[in-house]
């Protein structure tokens, strides 16, 4: 096999060692058990999983990791979480908590444009069962957050980067504890937008420099508030300070770089992006989870650190839980477990068939099983992510 680019060298899977950077396997990615092209190996198990599938590998020198490990894997604290109920079972409690919360927010940032005043405590109250939620089956609370879309791009915003950034921090090993601030620094990253005029916020076109710099103040405002509720939190408020920071130094307020950034605004600056490129607004459309992922990795070690993408990535899968996906075979399904070894292969209901008409019955199928490896066994795919309720279809109801 020759080297796609220049510089690669070629490493026997043996000689691996973590912080290497796997640009290239020496086979395609499609026939690896990897759902990103490209990635560091964190620890013995990942050179095992490796050594499954390949002889060598060519490494990217360049991209050695050395820094201080981003990863709690390496802390004592560091927790390995498992689901630990099935996904149904989870589907229906946390879609009341995620109204509950969706609820408390909503009243939290009206209460907050008549009287100035924020309930933090009210809101950290509201994100707790979430949180549980994440931590028992982190694909539930997934499917609900893309799922959900209300009217209020604000406050649905807010509710949904919470649960994004809590699949990442639980990705990574952080303590329950530890997740808790998360989530409610996340939630809080935009309530300085509540003193931003709605002619800003709702314009449909490019903002002009004076518009730019005034929702860029959104954060030290937001800062003001946390301060003024005398509820504040050192986690929440380096969140609220620094999400729109930027790896390469681009970010504002204050241009900070790399580490310099505090872990948890790296991980809600990837989960508050992330959630803005899902979702319709006055001046962008949507785009699907798929497409927001290869957004996400073009962005690596310019706008985020890729480690963090990368195990974002690992935590939701390229095709997240609740996606509507069309097969190659033409047949429309939902997505509704990852499959952890074969990311390009989870288990679908299948809903619609090849004429994309609706069957008397949904199948569940297990693309994995469909690999094409003899003459026997049929090759299916998924060919494209479709938007959410593609062809009538409520993906709600296949979880409840």
């Amino acid at each position: 096999m020759d080297r796609p680019f220049a510089g690669l060298v070629e490493t026997p899977v043996h000689q691996l060692s973590p912080g290497m950077y796997v640009a290239e396997l020496d086979r395609p990615w499609l026939e690896s058990p990897f759902m990103v092209q490209g990635f560091y190996v964190q620890d013995e198990e990942d050179i095992a999983q490796v050594a499954e599938v390949c002889e060598f590998v060519f490494i990217d020198p360049r991209r050695q990791e050395r820094s201080k490990r981003y990863q709690p894997k390496a802390s004592v604290n560091a927790v390995e979480y498992r689901n630990r109920v099935s996904m149904r079972e989870e589907y229906n409690l946390v879609a009341v908590n995620y109204d509950s919360a969706s609820t408390v927010i909503a009243k939290t940032f009206e209460n907050l444009r008549t009287t100035g005043r924020l309930d933090v405590g009210g809101m950290r109250q509201a994100l707790d069962p979430v949180i549980d939620s994440v931590l028992r089956n982190n694909e539930a609370a997934t499917a609900l957050a893309r799922i959900k879309r209300k009217n209020d791009y604000l406050f649905n915003h807010s509710l949904a980067t919470a649960v994004w950034a809590s699949v990442l921090g639980r990705q990574i090993g952080l303590p329950k504890q530890e997740l808790g601030n998360l989530a409610l620094g996340a939630a809080l990253i935009d309530v300085g937008m509540t003193v931003i005029p709605d002619e800003i916020l709702n314009k449909a076109g490019p903002l002009e420099k004076l518009e730019r710099a005034k929702m860029r103040r959104h954060v030290e405002r937001g800062l003001d508030l946390l301060t003024e509720s005398g509820e504040a939190n050192p986690d929440v408020e380096e969140i609220v300070l620094n999400h729109h920071e930027r790896h390469d130094g681009s970010g504002y307020p204050n241009g900070k770089a790399g580490l310099d950034i505090p872990l948890f605004a790296r991980i809600v600056g990837i989960a508050d992006s992330y959630d803005a490129m899902i979702t319709a607004r006055p001046h962008a459309q949507p785009r699907t989870s798929f497409d927001a992922v290869l957004e996400l990795r073009d962005l690596a070690e310019r706008n985020f650190q890729t480690a963090l993408i990368e195990q974002f990535v690992q935590a939701i899968g390229l095709f997240p839980t609740g996606s509507i996906v069309q097969l190659s075979n033409g047949c429309v399904g939902i997505v509704v477990v990852q499959n952890k070894t074969r990311r390009l292969k989870p288990k679908v209901i299948v809903v619609l068939n090849k004429t994309q008409k609706r069957l008397p019955e949904p199948v569940m199928i297990d693309l994995s099983k469909y690999a094409g490896t003899d003459e026997r066994s049929e090759q299916l795919w998924i060919e494209r992510e479709l938007p959410p309720g593609s062809h009538g279809i409520n993906e709600s109801e296949y979880f409840l």
